[in-house]
Parts: C-alpha cells; structure tokens; sequence
C-alpha cells in the first residue's frame, strides 16, 4: 500500500535556490546571517547577498557557468556560504568534498565531476594541490583570504598568516579577496530548476563506491519549504553549525534552512566538546543538529553538567537512529526538546522529523513523513509490499529525491522501483499514527541462524550501560549461526573494569536469545563518517584482515 504524509502539500515555488533564499532581503538586510563561532567575526543578510553576487561575477568573468562543476573543500566558516551560493547564482555546480578525505580520495571526486576550480583553505592546501595536479583543475581559491585576519581553524598554533591575499598569490593560487573585489555585475543566467543541477554531493560509500548526486535546485528548494512546514525555523533561530557543510545535513538542514528563515548560522569547524559548549554559551544558539554520537557526549560527559546551556531549546539528531532511551537522558540532562528526523542525501536530505510541537511523538522514532511525499514498506527478501506494524524496506517518492547518480546510469535504474519509488535500502516500520522507526539497513542485517539480529538495537542498547561510552556491532562468521553479533565497544572513563563477559551478559540478559553478543572487542574508537553514522565495513575489513594474519 502506498503511504502518504499527514500533512497538506506545500507549494514548491519554481526558482532557483539562491532566489529563494537572496531575492528578498527587505529589513532584514542588517540582520546577522552567519557567525564564526571561533572568532565572533560576523555577515549580515544584505553583506552575504552582495559577496553571493560578487564571487558569481568572478566565476562568470572566467568563463564559469552553466554546466560547469566547481568544487568546494573546507571546515565550516562563513565563506563556505559565500562560495557555495556563488557558484549556484553563476549557473555552476558546486560538488561538495569531504573534509577528512586524502589527496587520492579528492583527486577522484574531482575527475569523477569534472571540477574545473577549487574553493579551498590554507591548511588543505597540500592535499588539494596533490589531488589538483592529476586532474583538470585550472585554479585553486584560498576562501580564508577573504579578509587581513583569516583563521578557519581555532587553533591559537596555527599559522594565520597562511591565508593572507599576498602570501596566496606569491604561492600561485588565487585569494578569494581577489573574487570579492570583482566590480561587474553578476551573470544574467537562464536557470532550469527541474532538471539544473545545484549540487553534487558525494553519498557516504558505507555500502559501495561513493557517487556523485545530482540534486537539482527544484531538489534543494522542495526540502527547504517541506521542512519549514514540519520543523519551522524563524529569524529569531541562532543554529550551531557543527555539521560540516560538505554533508547533505549540514548543508541544508543547518545552513540553508536557517538562510531561507532569515535565522542566524554560529559555524564551528570541527566538533570539539568545550569550544562546542562554550559557543553555545557565549552565542546564545537555541538550536543544534547533531548525530547521535553528539548525542552520547551529552548525555554522559561530566563537562556538560557544568556547562550553561540555558539558550538551548531543540537538539535535533539525524543520519543515524537514536534510541528512545538516550534520547529521554539527554532531555532530562539539558532540559530541552529533543528531536530525530531521518533523510539521506538522495532526499536533499529530509524526508521525515518528529515535528517541534508533537510531544506525543516517542523520541526513538524519526516521525512522520514531510509534505509532498509518498512512501512504500516491501519485503526485502520478496518485494512484497507490506502493512502498518511489519518491518520492511522504505521507499520514497517526492519533489525532494535526486535526479539520479553522476555517470552511473546502472546505479541510478537500480535506485528506483518502476513506480519511481528510490530504495532508501534502510528498515522502517510505520504504526497506524503515520509514525516511522528506522530499524536497520537491508545490507547490515545480520543473520543468526535465520534470524534477522538489528545492530542498531544492539547498539542503542549498549549505550544504556553506564560503562560503555560508545558501540558499535558488526556480523562476524560463526561456527554454529553462520553470522553472529560482535561488539566493539569504547570504555567510559573512569567507568572501572569492565569486561567482554560483562558485556555480554548485561545483552544477553535483555535480548531474545538469537540476538546475545556472542563476542566483543574493546577498541580506542568507533570508526564514523563525518555525518555520524558508523563505518561497520572498516570494522568488518578489520575483521577479515585479523582473520587472514
């Protein structure tokens, strides 16, 4: 049966993304767009409108528009804004790299898109030069020499000097002061919002290859007004910007949402629990997206219990599930709502969240479904579709799902069902309410003896001992199952001993029996993306490596 939202449709206005969110300033021209969390450096609305316009002007002064791809590398920093709606008011693409990735990761992102250009910051230079030189790159801009005093990255050691407009040109790079002092007018460029595609970011490679995703600006702009009816932001929301913007997540969820609202964007370059808890202190920001492991921290560092964080008001989690019961510690513990919403970037990237007002909605779910959209449950052993209450594979249908994979024709006709439904490849069960819960991946499944065993379950349960800081859990071949749970688990500090029968007693004594951990193994960290959800195939490629040695 086909599932539909609870909500009445929006209209999705047919415009380009940056009209959307620059046409029309009006009094909010002075209003505080985007703040650096690390030095309280600050733009306004009317500032970021007139940089969006400037840095289009230089691309389109250098033959960049329509059809072309610029790449965009870098933490979170206001000029990460000013670049990525440049490109996009220019006609451009913007493909989004991972900040963590090598020079060989990078080079491949940027053959594989095309990139003609790079946005980038002092401190990559070095990787993105490397991945620049096999490619066909044409010009490297510092975006942290956009003004005397740059400093992306908060760390007093650093070398501040590194972004200075001099000191880039003397290298043979370009300062993005150099774009920002671009006197012509922006382009006048003809913008398709259906079928023009605005960014292509790469999707996590946790179950394959990562590939390129063609989101189109129609994408992008259906998201924006589908969660502004679910999770409404206002021009009074100040955002922490933790998630890095190269992610779907923090891209549009943090950043544009806020934008469309006229609300106010407190950027952090990397998650550093003090400075994260310092700028919401002293930035008064009344709202934080976050994944799940952010969520942790909170819930069972001791520095959080002397931290002020009377401002904040919602912490919102996605790109994993959280567990009910983590997510009620952590709201008695700050005294806050606590919110989970579930997407992927193919959805641009939302496509359900427990809405600001419901708290009826049990917090282990990722709610209901966001307007203008259609879901299907089906089996994933037969296809068949199936009902309220019986897991089953999620598929989506919605102004808001990708045109498809860059240069991958196989992958994009495998994406959809031949009612254009896409396969999340995630297993969700739907109550009689419209409310969805995540259950697992189709992939991560693992089979004891027949019987599917969830890791997330494992996982969420874990968390619920006080001597586990963190978890994760992977299927390892077994003698007598065929494929068993095995943990790998980080110890809480100060927690005292705690061994692996420990462990597996406290599972065992709260899971059916085919879902006991049947090994673990104690490790310094889980191994994650920078969007928060677990790489179980590096711990698995561990696993495999061990076994052969």
């Amino acid at each position: 049966m086909v599932l539909r939202s609870p909500f009445p449709d929006v209209v999705v206005p047919d415009v380009p993304l940056h009209e959307l969110l620059f046409a029309e300033l009006g009094a909010h021209a002075r209003h505080t767009a985007l703040v650096d969390g690390a030095t309280g450096r600050s733009i306004s609305y009317g500032e970021l409108a007139e940089m969006v316009d400037r840095v289009a002007a230089a691309l389109a002064a250098r033959g960049v528009g329509r059809g072309d791809v610029v790449a965009v590398l870098g933490p979170n920093i206001p000029h990460y804004a000013v670049v990525l709606h440049g490109v996009l008011r220019a006609g451009a693409t913007a493909t989004t790299i991972n900040a963590l990735y090598t020079a060989e990761e990078i080079a491949g992102q940027l053959a594989d898109s095309g990139a003609r250009l790079v946005f980038t910051v002092s401190p990559f230079l070095e990787r993105v030069t490397a991945a620049a030189d096999s490619t066909g790159v044409r010009e490297i801009v510092l975006m942290d020499s956009a003004d005397p005093d740059p400093d992306p990255d908060p760390d007093p050691a650093s070398d501040r000097a590194a972004g200075d407009a001099d000191t880039a040109r003397a290298a043979g790079h370009t300062p993005l002061s150099d774009l920002l002092a671009h006197d012509g007018p922006p382009p006048d460029v003809v913008i398709d919002p259906a079928t023009d595609v605005a960014v292509l970011p790469y999707s996590s490679g946790t179950t394959g290859r990562a590939k390129g995703v063609r989101l189109t600006h129609r994408n992008l702009v259906a998201n924006l007004v589908q969660c502004q009816a679910v999770i409404p932001v206002t021009d009074r929301t100040r955002v922490l910007a933790v998630l890095p913007f190269f992610h779907i997540y923090g891209m549009q969820v943090t950043m544009n949402h806020a934008l469309y609202n006229r609300g106010t964007v407190v950027t952090l370059p990397r998650f550093d629990l003090a400075e994260f808890l310092r700028v919401i202190a002293e930035h008064r920001t009344d709202r934080v997206y976050v994944a799940p492991p952010v969520v942790v921290a909170l819930a069972k560092h001791p520095a959080v219990a002397d931290a002020d964080l009377s401002a904040l008001e919602v912490l919102f989690s996605g790109a994993a599930p959280l567990d009910a019961e983590l997510a009620a510690s952590v709201r008695a513990r700050l005294g806050c709502r606590v919110r989970q919403g579930y997407g992927m970037t193919e959805l641009s990237p939302v496509s359900h969240a427990i809405p600001g007002d419901r708290d009826d909605i049990p917090p282990g779910t990722v709610g209901l479904m966001l307007p203008n959209m259609t879901a299907k449950l089906v089996d994933p052993a037969t296809g068949e579709e199936v009902g309220p209450g019986v897991p089953g594979e999620l598929l989506l249908r919605g102004p808001n799902v990708m045109a498809g994979y860059l240069n991958d024709e196989a992958a994009t006709e495998a994406a959809f069902d031949d009612e254009g439904f896409l396969r999340t490849g995630d297993v969700a069960v739907v109550d009689g309410q419209g409310c969805f819960s995540i259950v697992d991946r189709v992939k991560e499944l693992i089979k004891y003896k027949g019987y599917q065993v969830p890791p997330a379950e494992l996982e969420a349960l874990l968390l619920t001992h006080p001597g586990i800081a963190d978890a994760a859990v992977v299927g390892v071949p077994d003698p007598e199952g065929g494929e068993a749970p095995k943990a790998f688990v980080v110890r809480q500090a100060g927690a005292g001993e705690l061994t692996a029968e420990d462990i597996m007693a406290y599972v065992a004594a709260r899971v059916a029996p085919h879902k006991k951990v049947r090994a673990v193994a104690f490790v310094d960290a889980v191994p994650k993306s920078p969007s928060g959800k677990i790489l179980r195939r590096a711990l698995r490629a561990g696993e495999e490596a061990a076994a052969a040695s």
